[in-house]
């Protein structure tokens, strides 16, 4: 058990939380969920010991194991995977890499005795066991079992990053504590995960923006609001819900004092002008005095406005993909893909990472060239397009402030119209002087998806949009694109917002490509669950798609 005890978080003048007080237990998976910036992985780092609170103190159990996922690929390029991951538990590494030292050791220096102690304590942590579940959890987070003794450095940052999970995994802690650990993570493995996690018997405690997993994983949440930590009952959907009818218990609570006071005024009025009446009008004015109004609290969640529509229609054909192929070195990622898209689709790309959706997408806005095939738009197509690497997209001098920068997407307005649109984005007129250099990821997301809706496209082809954005910006964005009245082809593997916005699906499997015309939910209703665990990881097959 975890206890938490009148924990305050501050730096300088500005107070992240304070009085914060509960107890985990194990069994429970706490989702911490809250603004971003507003101290959710700094709580983390408390639970984890890594950081100091202000005040108060949390308390573990001695000999509690804490599995804390730490990004630090760089240090192991060179060691194998399956190495890697087996470090998660020190001890037992050590006992196995020593053993390892003395077996290829000349025979006459061979030690017996610490030989036999290596084996107890290897015995003692399971070891033997370990290193096949290893390779379970590996191949779970979409990890081929042919590359686990191959180096580090062969994988991409993404996938390093899958490693450094499946170390904090393994080692078997008896508290799991994750900052954002579906980032990089494709929809299979990401429902790996949440299996993984409702089977642990530990405590749980995870920062998130995926609301899908979040209601799959959390059985409490811990919400960092108004400067306080509270503990909701039940998944992100359960807290929702809880914390919208607390707040209006709230409002209501005020509301019904305020007319309290209105009516006693009203009669303190009436009995000032009879002197029969005046200690009664005394009275109720000590009365008015002792009622006090609860001063209702400011969120820190702020939700971006967010705005596209299309400048005319398009035509009905909007794009045709046509025998698309695509390779890179000896790797064929795409083979003979063919796709028609039409007016009004708000279609979702999905499918495990590296089975070529980027790929497409790119080759589609002319990006990146097929090795094979044609693409066609339709008439009078105008495109808006947001990468995956976000990044490339602000051109130009990085040392530009943001407003300059978007004046020059629009240079017939005057600064009042480009600071309005900053603001709907959430730059306030402190921050349209930040230079584009310093943007953090979440920031230059907004920043572009504001020039998008100057440009008044009629498609809009986005690549993992929600990647950078909390839980308020992506609800913002859901919430603008379907009110959008152009075509919207995305990829994303946040199943929430797939599912609030998709009206057709397109899967590319290693084996083929899936093209359903109905929301997400509906396709899993098709297919069932178990195509989320099918064998289509990178590795697993011939790793390419073909069109249908």
């Amino acid at each position: 058990m975890i206890t938490v005890s009148n924990l305050v978080k501050a730096y300088g003048a500005q107070t992240l939380f304070r009085e914060a007080s509960f107890q985990m237990h194990p069994g429970q998976r706490f989702a911490i969920v809250g603004a971003n910036g507003s101290g959710k992985s700094t709580l983390l780092k408390i639970l984890s010991g890594e950081e100091s609170p202000s005040e108060g103190e949390v308390s573990l159990p001695r000999r509690a194991r804490v599995g804390v996922l730490v990004q630090d690929q760089f240090r192991h390029e060179d060691v194998p995977i399956h190495d890697v991951v087996m470090m998660g538990r020190p001890e037992l590494w050590d006992a196995l890499s020593e053993k390892e030292r003395m077996l290829e050791g000349p025979a006459e220096a061979f030690d017996a005795d610490r030989f036999a102690v290596l084996e107890e304590v290897i015995a003692h942590h399971d070891g033997y066991a370990l290193e096949a579940r290893v390779s379970e959890i590996l191949e779970g987070l979409g990890i081929a079992a042919r590359l686990h003794r191959e180096p580090l450095r062969v994988l991409s940052g993404g996938y390093k990053l899958r490693v450094l999970l499946a170390r904090t995994l393994a080692a078997e802690p008896d508290v799991l504590l994750l900052d954002e650990p579906t980032n990089h993570l494709d929809i299979v493995s990401i429902r790996w995960l949440e299996k993984f996690l409702t089977g642990f018997r530990g405590v749980v405690a995870v920062v998130s923006h995926d609301r899908r997993f979040l209601d799959n994983v959390a059985t409490h949440v811990l919400d960092v609001d108004y400067e306080r930590v509270t503990l909701y009952r039940g998944n992100y959907s359960a807290f929702e819900r809880q914390k919208e009818e607390h707040r209006a218990r709230i409002e209501g609570e005020i509301e019904r004092r305020e007319r309290e006071i209105e009516h006693h005024r009203a009669m303190i009025e009436r009995f000032r002008a009879k002197p029969t009446k005046a200690r009664q009008a005394q009275s109720k004015a000590r009365l008015v005095e002792r009622i006090t109004l609860e001063e209702l609290p400011r969120s820190s969640r702020r939700h971006p406005r967010f705005s596209f529509s299309a400048r005319r229609p398009s035509g009905r054909d909007v794009l045709r993909l046509d025998g698309i192929c695509k390779a890179f070195g000896e790797q064929v990622v795409l083979e003979d893909v063919s796709l028609q898209v039409r007016r009004g689709d708000r279609l979702a790309v999905i499918g495990p990472n590296g089975i070529g959706k980027s790929t497409l997408l790119k080759i589609a806005v002319g990006a990146l060239a097929p090795d094979r095939g044609e693409v066609t738009w339709g008439h009078e197509t105008h495109v808006g397009y947001f990468a995956q690497d976000h990044r490339e997209l602000l051109t130009g001098d990085r040392s530009r402030a943001i407003e300059t920068w978007l004046w020059d997407h629009c240079p017939g307005e005057n600064k009042g119209f480009v600071r309005g649109r900053l603001a709907a984005v959430l730059f306030g007129k402190d921050d349209v002087g930040k230079r584009l250099a310093a943007l953090s990821g979440g920031e230059a997301a907004r920043l572009l998806f504001a020039k998008i809706a100057l440009e008044s496209p009629n498609v809009l082809v986005l690549d993992e949009p929600t990647n950078h954005l909390d839980t308020e910006g992506i609800e913002a964005l859901a919430a603008a694109l379907e009110r959008y009245d152009g075509t919207t082809v995305f990829v994303s593997h946040d199943r929430w917002f797939v599912s609030r916005l998709a009206t057709r699906i397109v899967e590319i499997r290693a084996d083929g490509v899936d093209d359903f015309r109905g929301t997400y939910d509906e396709y899993l209703d098709a297919l069932g669950d178990d195509h989320l665990d099918a064998p289509h990881l990178p590795g697993r097959g011939a790793g390419r798609a073909r069109g249908g």
